[in-house]
């Protein structure tokens, strides 16, 4: 998941994770550029990379949902759960996943038909909060975003605790390589996470 307000970087960031073999990016909703950088990336996407699944992320309203779905977001991911949301993905056969951090907020959402739930934060969380409440919801996926670090140990904690994918964002595609415009890196980084996450799941 990333953001930048540049629309060429924004791009380039794309293209990096799609030839490292990443194939579902969310394109995270903030500043005032993102709607529009999102309408060109689904325009890149659907003429270079027919197998990417391009959705948005930080959706809090439905409004805003809805400006995304308008101009092609494939899935829809929040910082919390938002029942007009959750309503609206399922009116459309929609995934969304809403960010929950207590039991209470995973029943809500499960209630309301969502089936992947982001562990947010999940720095704060850990995988050991996971371990205790996967056997209440045995037909939820999760995945934590938020602190998830691009180390063997860290990510294989998180899969032996029973996720089914972790999220990155600023570990992976820093600050720092963004203003760099350091697109080379960026794919070599996101290829390494990818091989050792093929191997933990083995």
């Amino acid at each position: 998941m990333y953001f930048n307000a540049d629309e060429t970087v924004s791009i380039e960031i794309l293209r990096a994770m799609y030839n490292a073999g990443i194939k579902a990016v969310e394109y995270t909703n903030r500043g005032e550029a993102a709607l529009n950088n999102f309408k060109k990336l689904v325009e890149i996407r659907n003429a270079e990379m027919s197998e990417m699944l391009l959705g948005v992320g930080t959706i809090k309203n439905l409004q805003q949902a809805e400006d995304y779905i308008s101009v092609g977001a494939d899935f829809m991911v929040s910082p919390g759960f938002v029942k007009k949301v959750a309503d609206k993905a399922n009116s459309i056969g929609m995934l969304y996943a809403p960010g929950c951090m207590t039991p209470t907020e995973i029943i809500a959402a499960e209630n309301n038909g969502v089936t992947f739930i982001k562990l947010f934060p999940g720095n704060m969380l850990g995988p050991d909060f996971l371990s205790s409440i996967k056997e209440i919801f045995p037909k939820l996926l999760f995945m934590p975003t938020g602190g998830v670090d691009t180390t063997k140990e860290n990510i294989e904690t998180w899969f032996k605790a029973g996720v089914c994918a972790v999220g990155m964002g600023s570990k992976l595609i820093s600050k720092k390589l963004m203003e760099a415009r350091d697109y080379i890196t960026i794919e070599e980084s996101t290829k390494q996470v990818l091989s050792l996450i093929q191997s933990i799941k083995k």
